[in-house]
């Protein structure tokens, strides 16, 4: 039985990286969904790659990781998707306050600028970490909320 799904995506810089995770997580049982890119081509474009991984991640309650070679640019277009959650992590400190603190649902990680084995150790920490039920956290995350309400109403 799968561990749970996760919708993956990147653009050409976080290509081989993705390929990499996606074989990894398949092997710990996890059920892998690739939104592409599907090939190697510099001249694509992350915004193209992370609706498709976001739209999976809303519609099956899963998790998406989103790669581009800083995880910035794709960390800021899966932010502008209501419901999506997305965190940059560069490091398991990050990865595990992301998914405790914030129940971030989307994991950005920058293809050219973590080693694989450190991406490795990030998206296994943002895996096994549980969202906090301290009440400072769940406060947190309901005004996070009716920001995002309120600013969708405008």
């Amino acid at each position: 039985m799968a561990r749970g799904t996760i919708f993956i995506g990147s653009d050409h810089g976080g290509f081989g990286l993705k390929g990499r995770l996606s074989r990894l997580l398949s092997r710990k049982g996890y059920r892998v969904i690739d939104k592409g890119a599907f090939t190697y081509d510099k001249d694509d474009d992350y915004p193209d790659f992370v609706e498709g991984v976001c739209d999976g991640v809303l519609k099956a309650k899963g998790k998406g990781i989103l790669i581009c070679k800083s995880g910035q640019g794709v960390n800021i277009v899966a932010n502008k998707i209501p419901g999506i959650y997305a965190s940059l992590c560069w490091d398991k400190r990050s990865a595990n306050d992301a998914r405790e603190h914030e129940d971030c649902n989307v994991l950005c990680i920058g293809g050219f600028l973590l080693k694989p084995k450190v991406a490795i150790d990030v998206v296994s920490t943002w895996l096994d970490a549980t969202p906090s039920r301290a009440s400072r956290h769940i406060r947190r995350r309901k005004k996070i909320i009716a920001i995002e309400r309120r600013r969708m109403m405008r």
